[in-house]
């Protein structure tokens, strides 16, 4: 008999739309208006690290491509009991980059690239293991993609810089980073 799932294929199918389709008006219902505003300044980080608009542009796509189809993955119940661990521990590891994050910002000097830096490693590679049997392995590289590109020495270090060009960024990053932490989203 054939193994046909409508489910199945209505998830594959919501991946793939949602994966074409990564634009800020078609993930509203996953992206909300603060993460959207986090997005924004992240987009105008790399593009002005980078001074490249095209490689700028393609990480926050990646990032919201990832963040969608986990969306849906979590939605329709895909991850089994060994996997909502994993999803824990990274919610948990999130939630400490995000205070590390807000911490380093607010107290100047404090700033320790080595520690952000592993911190954006940990949960990049929490993540891969969440999702590695559920996504392609261009979604792993998406993941690779963005992780890699934000923690970044180099760009960490001068987004933390006092006075520095990133700074009005940062501020913006880290208010919303701090509304998300005290709304419990991470």
């Amino acid at each position: 008999m054939d193994a046909f799932s409508a489910k199945e294929m209505a998830m594959k199918a919501q991946k793939k739309i949602l994966s074409t389709m990564a634009t800020k008006s078609s993930v509203q219902m996953f992206i909300d208006d603060t993460t959207s505003e986090i997005l924004d300044e992240l987009y105008r980080v790399s593009r002005e690290y980078s001074g490249n608009k095209a490689e700028a542009q393609k990480v926050i796509k990646n990032l919201i491509k990832i963040a969608v189809k986990i969306g849906v993955l979590f939605r329709n119940n895909r991850f089994n009991t060994e996997e909502m661990v994993v999803a824990q521990e990274f919610k948990k590891k999130l939630h400490q980059g995000a205070m590390t994050a807000i911490s380093f910002y607010e107290v100047d000097f404090t700033f320790d690239k080595a520690v952000m830096e592993e911190l954006l490693t940990s949960c990049r590679d929490l993540l891969l293991k969440l999702v590695n049997t559920h996504l392609t392995p261009k979604s792993h590289g998406r993941i690779n993609h963005v992780f890699n590109h934000y923690s970044d020495p180099e760009l960490l270090t001068k987004l933390y810089e006092p006075g520095g060009p990133f700074r009005p960024h940062l501020t913006k990053i880290c208010k919303g980073l701090n509304k998300l932490v005290e709304d419990g989203t991470i």
